[in-house]
This record gives structure tokens, C-alpha cells and sequence, in this order.
């Protein structure tokens, strides 16, 4: 590269050195090929392309061979992506199945279970009315027993004043021996 500096700076001196003549002379087109630069850019294009060649050939095939590598991996990437997102699919297709076996389980189950509540709600109010009949019937004989002995004792009550008030000593005497020749007598 030491060289390709030299003759650089040896083609921008015969440049600038030309771009002084002309200063000179005034306007004007100039044919001269040296002095227009154009053997000059030529000469650097060509040691560039002479020099650089290997060195511009090695940077570019190592680009393309990086670049080559990233296509090659981000293909593999893209594949494997594509892999996994059908993996994924699948999965959720199954979990949304699984979700709709659940749901219906759990319908069929809810049904169950409110029939089996109903059921034996209606069994309970069938018991409680048995029980609140047969609670009402011994409440009711109870009451009809309390009262018939209210009622013997009331009217045994009855015929004691009765008969106290209107028998008198003999015909008590009277009535108790009627009573045992009666008793007697059978």
C-alpha cells in the first residue's frame, strides 16, 4: 500500500501543477491527455483494481459467506418457527376440544346435580309434610283425649252436686242397697 500512497500523491501533484498553467492562459478547452487526468485516473483505477482486487475479492467473499450463513440460518430459524407454530396449533386444537369435553362434562354434570337437588327437594317436602300431618293427627288425638277426660270429669263433677242436692239420706240408703242386691243378686 506504501506505493499505491506515492503514487497518489505523485498524480495529485502533476494535477495541481497542471491546474496552474491553466490558470494562466484564461478559459478554454484543453485537449492536452495529461493534463486533464484522465491517463492519471486510469492509472489509479487500474492499481486499484490491481492491488484491491485480492484484497476487495477476499472482504466481498467473506460478505457473501456471512451473508450466506444469516440466509441459511434464518431459513432454518423460519423452519423451525414454522415447526413450532404447528406444534402450537396443534396443541391448541386440542386443549380447545379438551376445553369442549370439559364444558360439556361440566353441563351434564350441572344438570345432575340440580335433578339430584330437585329430587331431593321434593323428597324433603314430602317428608316434612308426612311428618307435619302425622305431627297434626297425634296433636289432635291428644287434644280430643284431653278434652273427653275434661269432659267425664266435668260431668262426674256434675253428677255428684246433682246427686248430692237432690238425694237425701234415705234415699241414698235406698239406691246403695238396690245397688248390692243387684250385684248380689246376679
Amino acid at each position: 500500500m506504501g506505493i499505491f500512497l506515492k503514487f497518489a500523491l505523485g498524480v495529485h501533484l502533476l494535477g495541481t501543477e497542471a491546474a496552474e498553467a491553466s490558470e494562466g492562459s484564461g478559459f478554454g478547452l484543453n485537449l492536452d491527455i495529461l493534463e486533464t487526468n484522465i491517463i492519471n485516473l486510469a492509472i489509479v483505477i487500474g492499481i486499484l483494481i490491481y492491488f484491491g482486487r485480492g484484497f476487495l475479492g477476499k472482504v466481498l467473499g467473506d460478505r457473501r459467506s456471512t451473508i450466506e450463513a444469516a440466509i441459511r440460518e434464518a431459513e432454518k430459524r423460519k423452519k423451525d418457527a414454522a415447526a413450532a407454530l404447528a406444534d402450537e396449533q396443534q396443541k391448541l386444537a386440542q386443549a380447545q376440544t379438551e376445553a369442549a369435553k370439559i364444558r360439556a362434562s361440566a353441563e351434564e354434570a350441572a344438570k345432575a346435580a340440580t335433578a339430584a337437588i330437585l329430587s331431593k327437594a321434593e323428597e324433603d317436602i314430602r317428608r316434612m309434610r308426612e311428618n307435619a300431618s302425622q305431627d297434626l293427627d297425634r296433636e289432635q288425638e291428644r287434644v280430643i283425649r284431653e278434652l273427653r277426660q275434661r269432659v267425664v270429669a266435668l260431668a262426674l263433677q256434675k253428677a255428684e252436686s246433682e246427686l248430692s242436692s237432690r238425694l237425701d239420706p234415705a234415699k241414698q240408703q235406698e239406691l246403695v242397697d238396690r245397688s248390692v242386691s243387684l250385684i248380689g243378686g246376679s
